[in-house]
């Protein structure tokens, strides 16, 4: 496989590891609408509105998402780094993740899907961490068992971890 190359320049974004009671993870599983083969499980967010901080979008995305608001995030978990192709095009994010806890996993808002996640959503799962760690489908990143597990375990770093794939 050749190297990525891409001169495109970074979008930065946020994202949420939403924990329920049970310490189940919410995940949207999603595909690239141009490849239908190519899916994936992931955290709900996405990029930055023009003058939006981190945390405010974490929050935003995950209601628009999902319909779960949430007034505070906990601390930042990891910045994530990656370049891939999606809709025949180069694309380069860095993602800030943060831990949420959901009180209920009922939605408390309506959804408000751009348009492009309405052509890419296959659909929303809470997810266990022993059915993460048994899941053979793509997630982003790809090491979010270990990840959840360490956090889980109170095994994780104290300082947010820098991911790159």
């Amino acid at each position: 496989m050749p190297a990525f190359t891409s001169t495109v320049a970074p979008r930065i974004g946020a994202r949420v590891l939403l924990l329920d009671r049970a310490d189940r993870v919410l995940l949207i599983h999603a595909l690239d609408p141009t490849d239908p083969e190519h899916h994936w499980w992931e955290l709900p967010g996405g990029g930055l509105d023009e003058g939006e901080d981190l945390r405010a979008a974490a929050c935003r995305e995950l209601a628009e998402e999902s319909g779960i608001t949430l007034t505070a995030l906990d601390r930042e978990l990891w910045i994530r780094e990656s370049r891939f192709r999606y809709k025949n095009r180069d694309h380069h994010r860095i993602e800030h993740v943060f831990l949420g806890r959901a009180q209920t996993t009922a939605p408390q808002v309506a959804l408000k899907p751009t348009e492009n996640e309405k052509a890419g959503l296959i659909e929303r799962r809470w997810w266990t961490a022993d059915e993460l760690r048994q899941c053979r489908d793509k997630l982003l990143p790809a090491t979010l068992p270990v990840l959840l597990d360490d956090l889980l375990a109170d095994r994780f770093s104290p300082t947010p971890l820098a991911l790159a794939d």
